[in-house]
């Protein structure tokens, strides 16, 4: 375990305070590996906030670079760093607000080749993208790999998020396959509200930290949506398919899958 210094005492006292996090726990999250896929509107909340509260070893996935429209919501961002890769420009602000915060950076697009790979060293998976096929292979390589992961996505005015460890409802629970090419707007088509990413974002992240610190209960089996505009909340409770093509008693799917692109890329994200 990691012994803190007293200036970390002081960083974290917030989170020492509480009874169900304490020295010992703040320790977990400074020992903890947490891959963020996706440099846009939920991943930048996130990984600000896993910054700041102090989680040891934090990898980014995401290969595009800041564009002026990605600045009304991707709060990571500042509109100097237009035209720098995402993953750069997010490293910069997480070690800035936390030196304490290790971070890995991956400057490519995520695909069945290399998913495995890029996956399999970390804890917990936030998915922070707003791409079907990039998130059915983030679930399908999670399941197979028996890491847990947090689900986002939003558009216009609202948002949903789950969360999967192993035995739990996957994605594919919820959803068996992406929806067809053209059926679904893009976010850059439909628009959204800046805010919703920072709501949507920042559940995910206190998802990967209640998952370490194991305390209170996770969104798992229960898909989580909300309407900004009437700010109601809904809970889903959705059970494990037995007959999941990828977590069920017989799966049929033996291998990663690159879909057809159906929606917006991270960059309209």
């Amino acid at each position: 375990m990691i012994e803190l210094t007293e200036q970390q005492i002081e960083r974290y006292s917030r989170h020492i305070l509480l009874q169900e996090v304490g020295l010992e726990g703040q320790e977990k999250l400074l020992n903890a590996k947490v891959l963020i896929i996706g440099a846009g509107g939920l991943g930048a909340p996130a990984a600000l906030y896993l910054a700041a509260a102090g989680i040891g070893h934090i990898g980014i996935v995401d290969a595009d670079a800041v564009d002026l429209s990605n600045l009304q919501r991707q709060i990571i961002h500042f509109t100097k760093d237009v035209s720098r890769p995402k993953v750069e420009s997010a490293k910069e602000k997480m070690i800035a607000i936390n030196p304490d915060v290790k971070v890995t950076t991956y400057h490519e697009y995520l695909y069945s080749s290399n998913a495995k790979e890029i996956i399999a060293p970390w804890d917990f998976i936030i998915d922070g993208t707003d791409n079907f096929p990039v998130k059915f292979l983030i679930n399908d390589a999670c399941v197979m790999l028996n890491k847990p992961f947090s689900h986002g996505g939003i558009l216009r005015f609202r948002g949903q998020t789950f969360t999967h460890v192993p035995g739990s409802a996957c994605y594919r629970c919820f959803f068996k396959e992406p929806p067809p090419v053209g059926a679904v707007p893009t976010c850059s088509q439909a628009g959204v509200l800046g805010a919703i990413a920072g709501m949507l974002g920042t559940i995910q992240a206190a998802e990967a930290l209640k998952y370490f610190l194991g305390i209170g209960e996770l969104l798992t089996d229960r898909l989580l949506t909300f309407d900004a505009k009437t700010m109601n909340f809904r809970t889903i409770h959705v059970k494990k398919r037995e007959n999941c093509e990828i977590c069920g008693a017989h799966p049929t799917i033996d291998h990663l899958i690159d879909y057809d692109q159906a929606a917006c890329d991270l960059k309209n994200h």
